[in-house]
């Protein structure tokens, strides 16, 4: 089987960090958390990165991850743009992005066989990429077989504000069985909050598993998300902040029964910015890696 490849969403606008986090560093030697993801990808045998971005910042991408990966890893980019889909839906209007969803379908001519995605700005930790490489490199292309990498809520929480988490339902054979997006979960006098579809806030537990975006696909995944998208499209055209999202999809496959999703645990300790505040806890975080040896000084030297 060929080796599988890593699709990092890395479009976002980084509105709530102020800036493109995605190339922001966080080591003394100039290391985005990216360059840890692709590290690891590399250790745990994915043979080939797909960078989802705007076009507007290719040539920064380019330009900072190129002359570090040349000869180690396979490199392709491919562009998440708000015109990038049927001309009937197109409306002139609409200023955010699709969604997750959306830009996963632009990495599909550049993925063969069986493909791991995942957050550019998401700390995911070295098990956590061997654990889903390995699951990948033993699922059938042609099934709809897929896996998740499920991490605990309470450890994904920013000090400095609200974030977005797919809320995941678990079987007792770690087989996924419902997953919702949530798109504001948040700390409230110590206790973790979300906002339903009404806007209204409900607790939410702090052990609930959730999705980080770290998804293991064969490539039927495209076949099903691709109408499914279409269908998105004809409700949602015209709504301004609509998204569509990779937990929606795998929601409608698991609903369906048309595919399965099995969640995969670790103890590889996640972390992330969404505030620019999550830095310093970041840089700390990396640097302690790095000291105790998980990490070489010079990633790529």
């Amino acid at each position: 089987m060929n080796k599988p490849t890593l699709v990092v969403l890395a479009a976002g606008v980084g509105s709530r960090y102020g800036g493109l986090k995605q190339l922001d560093t966080f080591s003394e030697q100039g290391d985005t958390i990216l360059d840890f993801s692709i590290y690891d990808a590399i250790q745990a045998g994915f043979g080939k990165v797909v960078f989802i971005i705007r076009k507007n910042i290719e040539d920064d991408f380019k330009a900072f991850f190129n002359p570090k990966l040349e000869g180690k890893i396979e490199v392709e980019y491919v562009f998440q743009e708000l015109d990038k889909i049927p001309e009937k839906y197109k409306d002139n209007n609409r200023q955010k992005p699709w969604g997750t969803g959306h830009a996963l379908l632009m990495a599909k001519d550049a993925v063969e066989g069986n493909f791991a995605v995942i957050n550019a700005d998401d700390f995911y930790g070295r098990e956590a990429f061997e654990g889903v490489a390995e699951a990948l490199r033993n699922t059938d292309e042609n099934s709809t077989n897929f896996n998740m990498m499920g991490y605990v809520l309470k450890n994904t929480i920013s000090e400095y504000g609200f974030v977005s988490r797919g809320e995941c339902m678990v079987d007792s054979n770690n087989f996924l069985t419902q997953v919702t997006e949530r798109t504001h979960i948040e700390k409230i006098d110590g206790q973790l909050m979300y906002k339903d579809e009404n806007e209204q806030l409900k607790p939410i537990s702090e052990d609930t598993v959730v999705a980080m975006n770290f998804f293991g696909f064969t490539p039927k995944y495209f076949e099903v998300s691709e109408s499914m998208f279409e269908d998105f499209l004809k409700h949602n055209y015209k709504e301004a902040k609509a998204e569509f999202f990779i937990p929606s999809v795998v929601n409608t496959c698991i609903i369906n029964k048309t595919a399965t999703m099995k969640v995969l645990k670790s103890n590889a300790r996640w972390f992330g910015v969404t505030y620019k505040e999550d830095k310093e806890f970041v840089t700390s975080e990396i640097q302690k890696l790095k000291k105790s040896g998980v990490y070489p000084t010079h990633l790529w030297s």
